[in-house]
C-alpha cells in the first residue's frame, strides 16, 4: 500500500471514529426529543427507541400547565445572570493584577484562588446551610448565587490569567505613557481584548450553573424560588408515578438555552480556551 494510501485509511478510521463518538453524545438528546413528542399511548405500547408517529406538542402544553415551569425558568435565568456577572465582574480584574500589576506575592496569591478548586462543594453544604439560616438567605436568590460565584471563580481567573501573562507589556505601558490611568487602560484595552476569554468563562460557568442542582436542593424549599433542575420533581405523582411524557418535555426546555449558547458561541469558546497558548 501507497503511503497516500495508508494516509486515507488512517484518514478514514480516525473520521469513523469520531463518527462513533459523536452519535454516542447526539444520541440521547435525540432520544429525549423523539420521546416529548409521544403520545401517552406510543409511550406505553410501543418501543422507547421508536420515532414518534406524529409532532405531538401536548406534552409540552401539559409540562408549561402542570407545573410551573415558566417561574423555575425565570429563576434558573436570574440566578444564572446574577452569578455570572459576579464570575467576570470580580475574576476579570483580579487575574489582570496578578498577571500585570507588580504586586508582591502573586504567585501565593494565584495559589490561593487555585486551590479553591480543589475543595469539594458538598464540604461546604453543612457550613453554608448553617450561615444563610442564620443570615435569612435560604429561599433566596443569594443563597444559590453567591456558592457558585466563589466556586466558579478560580477557573475564571485561570482563564483570564492565561491570557493576561501574553498580553504585550508595551501596549499596556504605551496607553499609561498617553495619559490613560489603569482603569482606563483596563476597561479601554484589557476588556475588549479578553472579549473571546470572558465568552469562554461565560459559557463554561453557564452551562455548570443552568444545571445546578445540589445547591438548589439544600438552600430552595420555596416552590416559588425553585429553579428547573428542582421544579422537574413536579411531575412525579402519586406513589413514585411519573408523567414521562410531560418530564421529557420539560428536560427538553429545560436544556434548550445550553444548547443554543453553545453553538452560538462555540468559536469563541475555542479561541478562549487556546489564548495565551502560543506566544506571539
Amino acid at each position: 500500500m501507497t503511503h497516500a494510501g495508508k494516509s486515507k485509511a488512517v484518514r478514514g478510521v480516525f473520521y469513523f471514529i469520531v463518527l462513533i463518538i459523536v452519535m454516542i453524545q447526539i444520541y440521547p438528546i435525540f432520544w429525549v426529543i423523539c420521546s416529548s413528542l409521544k403520545t401517552s399511548e406510543e409511550m406505553t405500547y410501543t418501543a422507547q427507541y421508536a420515532l414518534p408517529s406524529s409532532f405531538y406538542l401536548g406534552n409540552y402544553i401539559s409540562a408549561l400547565t402542570i407545573s410551573a415551569i415558566p417561574r423555575y425558568f425565570l429563576n434558573s435565568t436570574v440566578v444564572a445572570v446574577l452569578t455570572l456577572l459576579g464570575i467576570v465582574v470580580l475574576g476579570c480584574p483580579v487575574a489582570f493584577v496578578i498577571s500585570k500589576v507588580k504586586i508582591k506575592h502573586a504567585d501565593a496569591l494565584m495559589g490561593f484562588f487555585l486551590f479553591g478548586m480543589m475543595i469539594p462543594i458538598f464540604a461546604c453544604l453543612i457550613p453554608m446551610f448553617q450561615i444563610y439560616n442564620a443570615l435569612g438567605l435560604r429561599n433566596t436568590y443569594w443563597a444559590l448565587v453567591l456558592p457558585q460565584v466563589g466556586f466558579g471563580l478560580p477557573m475564571c481567573i485561570y482563564l483570564y490569567t492565561g491570557f493576561f501573562k501574553f498580553l504585550p507589556d508595551s501596549l499596556l505601558e504605551a496607553a499609561v505613557i498617553d495619559g490613560a490611568g489603569m482603569g482606563t487602560v483596563f476597561w479601554k484595552i484589557v476588556v475588549p481584548m479578553a472579549k473571546n476569554t470572558t465568552m469562554t468563562v461565560l459559557t463554561y460557568n453557564f452551562v455548570f450553573v443552568w444545571n445546578e442542582f445540589t445547591y438548589a436542593n439544600t438552600f430552595i424549599s420555596s416552590s416559588e424560588m425553585k429553579t428547573l433542575p428542582i421544579g422537574l420533581n413536579d411531575f412525579v405523582g402519586q406513589f413514585g408515578r411519573v408523567d414521562w411524557g410531560s418530564t421529557f418535555a420539560a428536560i427538553v426546555i429545560s436544556i434548550l438555552p445550553t444548547l443554543i449558547v453553545y453553538f452560538i458561541l462555540n468559536k469563541n469558546i475555542i479561541e478562549g480556551m487556546a489564548a495565551g497558548a502560543v506566544k506571539s
